[in-house]
């Protein structure tokens, strides 16, 4: 079930966004590197994983609590704050073993196309805290994770659904398989953090957060590279490219 969910939320997601490409394609629209994220933000993140983990509460007579969508408590602010830390600190990490060991990564698609339009990142910024990371979190944590806990130890229920996400993105990666590989094996690591501060919180918000502030991290210095300095764009970590999540 929860890797029908994890297939589910990504395959309707898809398949609106083609067929949303292909609408405004044949109304005369033409379908540019900005237009073509809003429409995976909109039909993929929201509609396709929002509607997949909506339609399943829905299907097990629960309702939103189920997730466990609260006001973060002081507590709950210090476990958002130190989940970031070591996501971040587990990608500067992750980036020193690529380099050390010459392991290539495959460049995320999303943040290559920002690479040649940057204002896509302008967009993507703040969308990573009010789009990408509460919805993706909604179905991978809220969903998938908690369904996985109901049959599996909290340890493996973590580890296992933080695979499945890291998984669904080799669809946006490119490059080689062994590439894609090295990059999905890394996209775990703070994955692993949202799951974990999940687990001990039972609040959707908590894990959001996280995922929101990482990404828009990363976001942000692609943004101000290529802004303030774009002959270093190219010297960037292929970490930075290759995992927002």
């Amino acid at each position: 079930m929860a890797i029908l969910l994890s297939t589910g939320g990504i395959g309707v997601g898809l398949f609106l966004v083609i067929v949303g490409a292909l609408v405004l394609g044949a109304a005369g629209v033409e379908i540019t590197p900005l237009l073509e994220i809003i429409l995976s933000l909109v039909l993929l993140t929201v509609v396709g994983f929002g509607g997949v983990a909506l339609a399943y509460l829905r299907y097990r007579d629960c309702d939103i609590d189920y997730v466990g969508i609260n006001m973060p408590s002081i507590r709950e602010v210090a476990y958002v704050i130190a989940g970031y830390v070591a996501s971040l600190a587990l990608l500067i990490m992750a980036g020193v073993v690529l380099a050390v060991t010459n392991t290539e990564s495959a460049p995320n698609a999303v943040a290559e196309s920002g690479m040649q339009n940057p204002e896509i990142f302008l967009l993507l910024i703040p969308a990573s805290f009010l789009l990408i990371g509460p919805f993706e979190e909604l179905l991978y944590r809220g969903v998938v994770q908690n369904r996985l806990s109901e049959a599996l130890p909290a340890p493996a229920a973590i580890v296992l659904a933080s695979l499945i996400f890291a998984s669904i993105h080799f669809f946006s990666l490119a490059g080689a398989p062994r590439a894609q590989l090295a990059s999905i094996s890394v996209l775990v690591l703070p994955t692993l953090v949202f799951g974990t501060l999940y687990e001990l919180t039972d609040n959707i918000v908590v894990p959001a957060l996280i995922h929101g502030a990482y990404n828009a991290t990363l976001f942000s210095l692609l943004y101000v590279t290529l802004r303030f300095a774009p002959d270093d764009a190219t010297q960037l970590p292929e970490a930075v490219t290759a995992l927002p999540v």
